[in-house]
C-alpha cells in the first residue's frame, strides 16, 4: 500500500492544518520551550563560533573570506547592536585561534556547541510527543554528530558563495555583462542559502526525535515554514529595532546581549513550529513522521 505523500498534509487543509498547529503551540507549550531553547543557544553559540573560526583557519589563504561571508550573512538578519557584539566577538576569537594552540579547546567547543543541538532533540520529543528512551551519551553523541554535520554544511555554503561570486565577477568582466546582470546572478546566492536552511531544519527534524518509522526528505513542510519564519521574523525584529530600540535604554550596556538573546528566541520559537507543523502531519497520518517525499 502507498504511503500517505508528505505535502497532501494528510489530507488537512490549510485552514485545519493551521488550527491544529496553533491549538498544539499552546498544548505543547512551544513559548515555554522556546525560551529554554534561547538560553540553550546563548551558551552554545560562542563555542560554535570558536569551532568554525578553527574550520576557516585550515583553509588559510580563504580563512579571512570566509569570515566575512559568514559575518554578511549576519548582517542582513541580526539587529545592528546584536551583529555589532557579533563582530567583536568573532574578531576576538579570530585572533585566538590564529596561534594554533586550540586543538583542545576547539573539541570542547564543539561539545558544548552540540549543547544547543541536544536541546533542540528534547524540544523535538516533546513537540511529537514521543518518550526518549536513548541514553544520555547516544543523545549527545547524535547531537555532537548534527553539530559537525550542520558546521561542515556551512563551510561548504560559504565556499560555494566565494567561489560563485568570483565566478561571477570573472564572467562579468570577460563578457562585459551589466552591473545588473552580475547582481541578478549574486542575488541567487539567497535561495541557496534558503535551501541550506531548510535542509539544516529538515536533517535535525529527521535524527533528532525518537521516532521509530521515519525515512529521509530533503524539506518537509515544516522546515520551508520554520526557514520562512525565521527569516521574516529576525527582519521584522531588525526593522522595529531600528525605529523602536529601547533595550539600551532598560538594560544598558547589557542591551545587546539581550538584542542576541531575544533573536535566538525568535528563532527557536520558528524552529519548533515547523517541528510542530511536521508533527501534526504525521499524526494526523496516525504515523511518527511522513514517510515519503
Amino acid at each position: 500500500m502507498q504511503r500517505p505523500w508528505l505535502w497532501t498534509r494528510g489530507g488537512l487543509s490549510l485552514w485545519q492544518l493551521t488550527r491544529n498547529v496553533v491549538t498544539a503551540i499552546r498544548d505543547d507549550d512551544l513559548i515555554g520551550q522556546a525560551s529554554g531553547l534561547a538560553f540553550n543557544f546563548l551558551l552554545a553559540f560562542f563555542p560554535l563560533l570558536l569551532f568554525l573560526l578553527a574550520l576557516f583557519s585550515i583553509f588559510a589563504s580563504r580563512s579571512a573570506q570566509l569570515q566575512t561571508s559568514f559575518l554578511l550573512y549576519f548582517s542582513q538578519v541580526l539587529p545592528f547592536s546584536a551583529f555589532e557584539l557579533l563582530r567583536k566577538v568573532t574578531t576576538e576569537l579570530a585572533l585566538e585561534t590564529n596561534s594554533g594552540k586550540l586543538t583542545l579547546s576547539v573539541a570542547v567547543a564543539l561539545w558544548f556547541a552540540s549543547g544547543g543541538v541536544s536541546s533542540m532533540i528534547s524540544a523535538l520529543n516533546s513537540t511529537y510527543r514521543v518518550p526518549d528512551s536513548r541514553s544520555w551519551l547516544r543523545v549527545r553523541l547524535t547531537a555532537l554528530a548534527l553539530t559537525l554535520v550542520l558546521a561542515l554544511l556551512l563551510l561548504f555554503a560559504l565556499f560555494t558563495v566565494l567561489i560563485g561570486t568570483s565566478l561571477v565577477d570573472w564572467l562579468g568582466d570577460m563578457l562585459n555583462l551589466e552591473a545588473g546582470s552580475v547582481l541578478l546572478w549574486k542575488a541567487l546566492q539567497w535561495p541557496a542559502t534558503m535551501l541550506f536552511l531548510m535542509i539544516s531544519f529538515s536533517l535535525i527534524y529527521y535524527f533528532g526525535p525518537a521516532l521509530k518509522q521515519k525515512r529521509w526528505h530533503w524539506i518537509t513542510p515544516g522546515s520551508l515554514v520554520g526557514v520562512l519564519l525565521w527569516l521574516g521574523a529576525s527582519l521584522g525584529f531588525r526593522t522595529y529595532l531600528r525605529y523602536f530600540n529601547t533595550y539600551s535604554t532598560s538594560y544598558g550596556s547589557l542591551g545587546a546581549v539581550m538584542i542576541l538573546l531575544v533573536w535566538m528566541y525568535v528563532s527557536g520559537l520558528a524552529f519548533l513550529i515547523g517541528g510542530e507543523i511536521d508533527a501534526e502531519i504525521g499524526r494526523t497520518l496516525k504515523v511518527p513522521l511522513p514517510l515519503t517525499v
